[in-house]
Order: C-alpha cells, then structure tokens, then sequence
C-alpha cells in the first residue's frame, strides 16, 4: 500500500514537472519548403518531433510552406505583418532580398566559442558561398544540392554504348545522345538523348553549363551579373543546339516536374535533375540506372542550389538562442545522414559522412557520392540583390533562346542591360 501510494507521488510529481516544463517552453515556428519527391517532409516532421521529445524547454511548429517561392513569399508576408516565423528553410540564393528587405539577422549573433567557429568551418566552402556576405553568416547549409546527371543503363547497353560509361564531354553528350534517340515508324520520337528541363527556374541547369563553359553568372557581392559574357552565350548556344542542331532534346520548354517521371518511362534516356532527387529515382526507376557529374567543357562544374535555414528578426534572443541550439542538432552528423539518406540532399559537412550511418549507405549506394564530390568543382548559385527581379530577366532571356523568339546573344544582351539597371544602386 506504501509502495503503490509513493509510486503514484512519483508519477504525480514527474506529470508536474513535465506540465511545468512544457508551459516555461521556448516557441518557436518553422516554415519549410519541399522542391523534390521522396520523403523530404516526413523527414523534416519526424526529425523535429525528435528533437522536441529530447528538449522539452522548446515547442517547434514546423510548418509545411510549398514549394521554395512559396516559402519565401509567406515568410516575406508574415514579416511585414508582423508575425514572423523565428526560423525558416529559404533557398540559399535569397540571402540577398532577405538582408536587402532587413528580414534576417546572422547567425554570427549566436555563434561566440570557438567550438562554435568550427562547426561554421565545418560546412563545405562551396555551400558557404551563398551563406556569407560581408563577413557575417545569414545562412546554415541543409537541404543543399548540386544538379547531376543521371542515365539509363539499358537503354545505353540497347544503343550499344557501354551501360556503366556517362558522357564526360558536351561532345561525348551529344554524340551519346545521338545514339539514344528511338523514333516510331511514323517518324515520331519515342526516346530523347537527353532532357535537360528549362521550364520555372530554367537559369540553374544552365548555371551548370555556364560554369563548365569557365563563366561566372554573377561576382560575390550580388551588385554584378555576367549575362553577356561570351562563354556564356556559348552554352546558351549549345542549349539551343542540343534541340534545334542535334536534335538529342525536345525542343521548346522542358517541365521540371514531369522530368523525373518521363525517365522512368523510357521518354528519356538521359535527365539533368537535382541529386535532391536521388532518392526518388532510386524507388521509382524501373531499371538500373547511373548517376554522374555533368559533363564538362573547359572544366568541370555545377552550380550548388537548395535551401539554408535563416533566423528571422522580431525574435526574442531566447528564441535565436533556441533556434541555433536547434540548427546545430538537425545538421549533426547523424540527423544530417537520416535527411540526406531520405531524400538524396548532400549532406553539407563532411563529418556526416564519416559516421558509420554514411559509410553504410555509400557501400550500397555509390551514386549517394558523386554529388558530394562535385562540390571540389561548384561554384555559388546565381544571387543577387533584387534576386527575384534579376533572375527573372535571365530566365526570359533563357526562355526567349529556348523557344527561337531570339538569339542567345541578343537576348542575353538585352538582360544584362535590365540587370545592370538594377543593380546599379548596390555597387
């Protein structure tokens, strides 16, 4: 009777604790975008949930905010009607509008040991390009990726090229390509060489093409674009080839969306997509498959793209402090190798990979690596201040190239023009 009396004290006074605990808890809400397939938002909540049951002094709402420009625009919306997110998932490129609308605060704030300089220096650099500006860091790498080619091995070994070899050239592509296009009796083609999508944010695949060409699109301060360069022109031209001269890709705009969806049913045997679909395409490929960097012309190269988590203004410092404690656990290498594993997302330090979680998954799954070890060759993500205005121009530019309405020379021209009327302010 004691015992069973002391045991319901016990439990009384742990209810206690616990009630009291959650109502003293730190609130903190979270949006977070979703751009590819798989389990990306499962992983988020799940994670997150963890995260709370280990620290009940913090309630996190995590919010499913859509798509990346979704994102974006509500936690825009909700800053300018005073009700701001304390921490949110943006894409890395908007870092620019983000100080430029006086949205953010660094995380440099909340970051005084030396323990915590060193995680800052543990991210890989090319992902800090677009987390860094004028010596303070506004953003913390996580559902991070560079674009990666993947191909169909049958449908290599069926045009009679070796299943287990990726073009490593622009040539080597189009020659490739060449061989993969399957026609139907009428003339119809029934499988593309190659898709490279070019429909919504069309700029970041070509991002790709740029770099390997040896241009950069814009300088590091985000006041300066490269749209007319020459090299650049030169891979819009080739883009434009691949269609109108090779006849390797589908002309006119290509869906990002539907991409993943038309290699799996043999409508292409080649795609550019974000590793970020790795996973993806490992359930629902139908045939064995390859994944490789893109192939290069002067040099290897890629853009990295994907989002950074940012602390929002209007926070208590409790609240930062809390969000901080927070980002540091969900990037940790064991967290970071149960998102990166779920989704195909690189993960952003190379600690992660060092666990004995990683280094199972890669044994089975080698193409997990190949993204990460393109980051030796990426370069930042075309950003800039004014980013949505600016990126807009070049995406018309892009599309007006894509769908013959001018030639890549004039209309990079023209978008260089608009974009330096832009971003004259800011140099």
């Amino acid at each position: 009777m004691l015992k069973s009396t002391f045991l319901k004290a016990v439990a009384a006074t742990a209810l206690s604790l616990s009630t009291w605990a959650s109502a003293q808890a730190v609130d903190l809400q979270f949006y977070f975008p979703v751009a590819v397939g798989g389990k990306a938002a499962d992983t988020i909540q799940e994670l997150t949930a963890e995260y709370v049951a280990q620290n009940p002094d913090v309630n996190i709402d995590a919010v499913y905010a859509g798509s990346y420009q979704d994102t974006v625009a509500k936690a825009i919306t909700a800053s300018r009607g005073g009700n701001p997110p304390q921490l949110s998932v943006i894409l890395s490129v908007d870092m620019f509008t983000l100080i430029d609308e006086d949205l953010i605060v660094p995380f440099d704030d909340y970051l005084s040991t030396e323990e915590d300089k060193k995680w800052i220096e543990g991210f890989y650099p090319a992902f800090m390009e677009n987390s860094q500006t004028g010596g303070k860091t506004y953003g913390i790498p996580f559902q991070r990726s560079t674009p990666v080619l993947y191909w169909n091995k049958e449908a290599f070994k069926a045009a009679g090229l070796d299943p287990d070899v990726a073009p490593a050239t622009w040539e080597e592509m189009v020659e490739f390509g060449k061989k993969l296009v399957k026609k139907d009796d009428s003339g119809n083609v029934t499988q593309w060489g190659v898709r490279i999508p070019s429909s919504g944010f069309p700029y970041w695949l070509f991002q790709g093409l740029a770099i390997e060409n040896g241009a950069i699109l814009a300088n590091a301060e985000g006041n300066k674009t490269n749209f007319d360069d020459p090299k650049v022109v030169e891979a819009l031209q080739y883009l434009v080839d691949l269609s109108t001269k090779y006849d390797v890709m589908a002309p006119g705009i290509i869906e990002w969306g539907a991409t993943p969806k038309a290699f799996f049913e043999g409508q292409t045997a080649m795609m550019w997509t974000s590793t970020g679909n790795l996973t993806n395409v490992r359930t629902n490929a139908p045939f064995d498959f390859g994944v490789a960097m893109l192939p290069m012309k002067e040099q290897r190269g890629a853009p990295t793209g994907g989002g950074n988590f940012y602390l929002f203004k209007g926070a208590s410092d409790e609240q930062n402090k809390a969000a901080v404690e927070f980002v540091k656990w969900i990037t940790a290498p064991e967290q970071s190798a149960k998102w990166t594993i779920a989704t195909g997302y690189v993960a952003p330090r190379a600690e992660t990979w060092e666990t004995e979680t990683m280094k199972a998954y890669t044994a089975d799954f080698a193409p997990a690596l190949v993204a990460r070890d393109q980051l030796e060759f990426a370069k930042a993500e075309l950003s800039t201040y004014q980013n949505q205005r600016v990126t807009g121009l070049f995406n018309d530019a892009l599309a007006a190239a894509i769908t013959g309405k001018k030639d890549p020379a004039t209309a990079l021209k023209e978008a260089q023009e608009q974009a330096d009327e832009i971003l004259a302010e800011y140099r």
